[in-house]
């Protein structure tokens, strides 16, 4: 497959393929031309990396997750992201019930209600998450 194939047939700018591949993400066969060729293969793994970027894989991550030579997938870095996303879980449903609550507060004002002030305590011993990035 050329490069243009695989963009449509994975839904990532070619762009985004010529970077994975200089991550050493992906492998291209060799060149038609001046046009990339990889293995029809390459589509599941950019499947493959497009769902570890969405569950919070760093591109670093999704590299050690490569790395046996057996095309096997690190089980104990699935593990590890796995218990992160349900402390994040956590982390966020305590947030929204907090959020609902003083939604449905009724004191007379946010900050005489015990419950939220505890709330702005606690956000106030805890960094600003950080934004993720935007994958390309």
């Amino acid at each position: 497959m050329d490069i243009g194939e695989v963009a449509q047939a994975s839904g990532l700018p070619a762009s985004t393929l010529r970077f994975y591949e200089e991550k050493g993400l992906i492998r291209s066969n060799g060149r038609n031309g001046l046009r990339r060729q990889f293995d029809a293969q390459v589509v599941q793994r950019l499947a493959l990396i497009t769902l570890a970027r969405q569950v919070g894989f760093s591109l670093e991550e999704i590299a050690g997750l490569f790395q046996s030579s057996k095309g096997e997938i690190d089980r104990q870095l699935l593990r590890d992201k796995a218990a992160q996303l349900s402390a994040h879980i956590r982390q966020l449903t305590r947030m929204r019930e907090g959020l609902l609550h003083a939604a449905e507060c009724q004191a007379p004002s946010h900050l005489e209600c015990p419950n939220f002030l505890r709330i702005l305590k606690l956000a106030g011993k805890r960094p600003a998450p950080k934004s993720q990035a935007i994958a390309r």
